[in-house]
């Protein structure tokens, strides 16, 4: 198991932001990598080298993060906070 903490860059109203995140990266029994976020429940990938799972994770977490963008907003009928830890 190898534990990397992966730097992102989310671009919300065109400011740039990064926010550092650790994610858990372990060895495939079938060969390669998987990683997972344990503080972004579901965010979790693959890749066969060290170099494909960083790039890959880090492309998950940004996915992840992306979910409430102008192109895709919140429901109306939906209610988002804000929680700070």
């Amino acid at each position: 198991m190898i534990r990397q903490t992966i730097t992102t860059r989310q671009t919300p109203n065109k400011e740039s932001q990064s926010m550092k995140i650790k994610a858990i990266i372990h060895e495939a029994e079938e060969g390669g990598y998987w990683a997972e976020v344990p503080s972004l429940p579901g965010c979790a990938t693959q890749g066969e080298t060290l170099e494909e799972i960083r790039k890959n994770i880090r492309e998950a977490i940004e996915g992840y993060l992306s979910v409430n963008t102008p192109d895709n907003p919140i429901p109306k009928k939906a209610k988002a906070i804000e929680v700070a830890v």
